[in-house]
């Protein structure tokens, strides 16, 4: 691998362990040139997921949509950042897993919904509102009595 330091073209391994996610390779690396450290990453090539649109364009799936999305419903929540990453994780293995190459854009929002209900039943409906598209509070009654039975049916 080439030193990002000297650009040398080669270097020598001094360790290698797992990701904590299990995701990739972390290698400590020494240049053989200018004996500088220097950590490099593997992973597994990721075959590109493609998100239809309603209005059947597609795009490239991007996980930082799903965070920025969970970011805003949990504003002022008590939910950590690591918790939002893992709900994230989640999100995108079930869409990796689901997806034949392109997956449609309300898959991934119940999937999304999904991860918030177990979270926090607030952001849950703030979710729901904008995902849904609530043009008055009926939408709002029913989301949440939809809430409710699925919260009994946990208890």
């Amino acid at each position: 691998m080439r030193c990002p330091f000297c650009h040398y073209l080669d270097s020598k391994v001094l360790d290698s362990r797992p990701t904590e996610d299990g995701q990739a390779i972390r290698r400590r690396r020494e240049c053989l040139d200018c004996h500088r450290r220097f950590t490099s990453y593997e992973r597994v090539e990721e075959i590109p997921i493609w998100v239809v649109k309603k209005d059947g364009r597609r795009e490239a799936f991007d996980r930082s949509k799903i965070l920025k999305g969970l970011l805003t419903a949990c504003e002022k929540r008590p939910i950590s950042l690591q918790q939002l990453e893992q709900a994230v994780d989640r999100v995108e293995r079930n869409v990796r897993d689901a997806a034949n190459g392109e997956i449609a854009t309300h898959a991934i929002g119940e999937l999304v919904m999904d991860e918030l209900r177990d979270l926090d039943a607030v952001a849950y409906v703030r979710f729901a509102s904008v995902y849904r598209q609530f043009t008055d509070i009926e939408g709002f009654r029913q989301e949440l009595e939809r809430l409710i039975q699925a919260q009994r049916i946990h208890e």
